[in-house]
């Protein structure tokens, strides 16, 4: 058996046994370790739930997935775990390196197919002059860097030329990772800025050079004997991606003619193309340059569009939960951190990590410098270009392979990638802060938006389902010469691991071309449905952006998204949709998460959309809307503004608005609610205002809407008296089922005798008593709802207080505020 010192290297000699593939069992007195096949599952599990592990503790770090893996890698090979000769013996032994080495390739190969298929040429070739620049600039100085320390590296009696070390030092030092720095951009919130595009566009350009210098450095790396064969190898790289260019990609494109529109690939086709990745990946290891190499280039011939969502469907989850994992492990397991000996060495580290990172910084911020950006964001761009993945890793792996890089070089050059890509979020986060303008807009309600100035409403959507009620519900809010509506869709997507999710965001795609993956295919649908509705409808502007980030922070996107605009109202769909049979069913958990936190963090009034249809309206031709919209209105804040929504919508030819407003019917009324809400003050500081305050407000706000709507005949106001929550229910129950649209007021904050009792028992507390009645599954009339909460700041209230305005009169003395319609 090999002891622990051959261990580490390549030297000793494995006989291996067909027979030991799988064992007859513990019961025969086989051990399963001495068998390839259940070492290998024992392996594979154990390296996922290392890394798992690791992906779960970094997670408040917000650390991307690579770092999790290598670290696994470290922590399994022999620099902590393997230190123990028995584990390495027992778990990682010599013979089994082979199987883990040509499945994580395996993996690696698939891997890389699907990022040549998820990388757009085009969106390279259309970054633009300044992301070019910034790329070139970001990869020259560390490049050169590296060629400086691969003189103080390099070993003389090392059999490789000082060129090739060069190469592989250089590129090593100078790739970004298009698909980790996506990663990073969307935890730290910089995707949709400008920032984060130029970083993105010059990752891509960067990705793209890396890849051309990989196969340089492999091609002159296996030809230590004569210069002609590092020639031979240049030429026939170049007939294979001829051959891909030219013959592969139109047999592709007559495959994706042959398959009708909507139809699924037949799985020959599909076959085909899994095993023409295996084919590539062959051929291009024959020539002498690394199978990856093919297996990426036969990816990039692959158009964006059904196909590619369709092999990114059926990979993804595998070969980048599983097997891709298994690469970054073996890194890992070759890394031995005992191998760098002595205070030189590990001095020549630091100065190896300080110095690629300096160098890549200066370079960005020089170009960054020429096309007149700021140095902080110069150098904010050079840290992110900074990260490190799987190309550098690959990069790191051939050399060690070709005997390129020795242990100790090797070792050294994985820390630099752990600790490069790991500062990044933490010292972007204290660098870069992007400024916050001090946004002070006034009319951050519907009811204080002035009658003549444009609504700016802020929709959120999920998915394309909910499109259809939200642009009737828009239509239905009257936009006019008068009073145009600004539309900002946003559509959220949850932030994944996936690489591909991360693609919407390059917004370079024209119209026309295919969607990359299922959730751009979402966008576009969304996107397309809202720029159709604003070329038929007039006085709307539509603008549409999309969201990507945990759900767990992604109200914090809206609510920056909704001050950075200053939108009025934000609508977004409640998390539960409704069934065939009319009941309701919870779509996704996290939604409602999204939902919550937005109501307590709301920059504006909020709307939450319970969507059953609105039956009315399938026409969005605004001449031939016809609604029946009910206002129930309990009072307070909330019901006012529920109420002046109503009250704009009214004023739509097509519409027809009932108000029903409930009033206690015994004269303690009002002391027993003074109580009541008196109590739940100390509990909500937020509504510190006293009863009778906003009774007043109330009766105020009522008495100009029906004096400024007297001779509507589309208005009907009703007053109904009842004395206690079940009268309530009662009464809302009754109401008959021509309706096609109910607003309620959330009633955050007001406790009034008429819903006692009725939050007792809710399902979800997040729509208000009356909102959580109209919108449950019990109730008899499947009609849609809209609860909303207004925005309650320190200065609404006094506003609130001093104008009890509509958006059809507005008193001369609120017109002098606010920005006009800031731009």
């Amino acid at each position: 058996m090999a002891t622990s010192e051959e261990n580490s290297t390549d030297a000793s000699i494995i006989c291996y046994a067909p027979s030991m593939i799988t064992t007859n069992g513990v019961w025969q007195g086989d051990n399963p370790l001495d068998f390839s096949l259940p070492l290998f599952v024992l392996q594979l599990t154990l390296v996922v739930v290392v890394t798992r592990f690791f992906v779960f503790i970094l997670k408040p770090f917000r650390q991307p997935r690579v770092i999790s893996e290598i670290l696994g890698g470290i922590v399994l090979g022999p620099s902590v775990l393997g230190r123990s000769a028995k584990f390495a013996h027992t778990i990682f032994p010599q013979r089994s390196v082979m199987v883990l080495e040509t499945m994580a390739n395996v993996g690696l190969l698939y891997f890389l197919f699907l990022v040549g298929v998820e990388m757009d040429i085009m969106v390279v070739r259309k970054t633009g002059k300044r992301a070019l620049t910034i790329a070139i600039g970001g990869m020259v100085l560390p490049f050169l860097i590296g060629a400086a320390f691969s003189f103080s590296m390099h070993r003389s009696e090392d059999h490789l030329g000082q060129g090739t070390y060069i190469l592989f030092l250089g590129v090593a030092l100078s790739v970004t990772a298009f698909p980790v720095l996506a990663r990073i951009l969307a935890e730290l919130k910089l995707i949709n800025t400008e920032i984060g595009r130029i970083s993105m566009s010059a990752a891509l350009v960067n990705d793209m050079f890396a890849w051309i210098l990989l196969a340089l450095a492999i091609a002159l790396a296996e030809s230590d004997k004569t210069s002609f064969a590092s020639l031979w190898v240049m030429i026939s790289s170049a007939v294979f991606i001829a051959i891909c260019v030219f013959v592969v990609r139109p047999g592709i494109a007559w495959i994706i003619r042959k398959t009708p529109e909507g139809e699924n690939f037949s799985e020959f086709y599909i076959c085909l193309i899994l095993t023409g990745v295996m084919i590539s990946g062959f051929i291009t290891d024959a020539i002498g340059t690394h199978s990856v190499f093919g297996a990426f280039v036969f990816g990039l011939v692959i158009p964006n569009g059904p196909l590619g969502l369709t092999l990114i469907e059926k990979l993804e989850d595998f070969v980048s939960g599983l097997l891709l994992p298994l690469f970054f492990a073996i890194s890992g397991l070759k890394t031995n951190v005992a191998a760098i000996q002595g205070p030189a060495t590990w001095l020549t580290l630091f100065l190896v990590i300080f110095l690629a990172c300096a160098g890549k910084v200066i370079g960005t911020v020089i170009v960054a410098f020429f096309h007149g950006m700021p140095v902080r964001e110069g150098i904010t761009l050079g840290l992110l270009l900074n990260t490190k993945g799987l190309v550098e890793m690959i990069v790191l792996n051939v050399g060690k392979d070709q005997k390129v890089l020795d242990d100790e070089t090797f070792a050294t050059m994985v820390l630099v990638a752990l600790v490069m890509t790991g500062v990044i979020t933490p010292i972007v986060t204290v660098l870069y802060k992007p400024v916050k303008k001090s946004v002070s807009y006034k009319r951050r309600t519907i009811q204080q938006t002035k009658p003549d100035s444009e609504l700016r409403v802020l929709v959120c959507v999920h998915t394309p389902r909910n499109v259809p009620t939200i642009i009737n519900l828009l239509e239905a809010s009257y936009p006019t010469k008068r009073s145009p509506i600004c539309i900002y869709v946003l559509h959220l997507v949850e932030l994944t691991g996936r690489a591909s999710a991360m693609l919407i965001v390059h917004n370079t795609r024209k119209s026309g071309r295919p969607a990359l993956n299922r959730t751009q295919a979402q966008s576009d649908h969304i996107i397309n449905a809202f720029e159709n509705y604003e070329q038929h409808a007039a006085f709307v502007a539509v603008q549409p952006l999309t969201a990507i980030s945990p759900y767990s922070t992604m109200h914090e996107d809206v609510c920056s998204l909704a001050e950075d605009k200053r939108v009025s109202f934000i609508i977004i769909p409640f998390h539960k949709q409704q069934t065939v049979d009319g009941g309701m069913e919870s779509t996704n958990p996290a939604y409602r998460l999204v939902n919550q936190n937005l109501l307590e963090n709301s920059p504006c009034s909020v709307g939450i959309l319970v969507d059953r249809g609105l039956n009315g309206a399938t026409r969005l031709n605004s001449n031939t809307v016809s609604l029946q919209v009910a206002v129930l209105f309990f009072g307070g804040p909330d019901d006012r503004e529920a109420l002046a929504y109503a009250w704009r919508m009214a004023q739509h030819p097509g519409i027809t608005l009932t108000v029903l407003r409930f009033i206690h019917d015994e004269d303690e009324a009002d002391t027993a609610s003074t109580r009541a809400t008196n109590d739940s003050d100390l509990k909500i500081p937020k509504m510190n205002m006293d009863h009778k305050k906003q009774r007043q407000l109330d009766d105020d706000y009522i008495n100009l809407f029906r004096a400024e709507n007297a001779e509507l005949e589309s208005i009907v106001y009703i007053e109904k008296l009842v004395s206690n929550g079940e009268e309530t229910v009662a009464a809302v129950r009754s109401m008959d089922s021509s309706h096609d649209l109910f607003i309620v007021g959330r009633g955050e904050g007001m406790s009034s005798p008429l819903t006692a009792g009725l939050t007792d028992w809710s399902e979800c507390p997040e729509l208000g008593a009356i909102g959580d009645l109209l919108a449950s599954s019990d109730f008899a009339a499947t009609v849609s709802v809209l609860v909303v909460q207004q925005y309650v700041g320190s200065w609404a209230q006094e506003d609130d207080m001093d104008f009890p305005e509509s958006p059809v009169h507005s008193h001369e003395t609120k017109a002098t505020y606010g920005l006009e319609n800031p731009r």
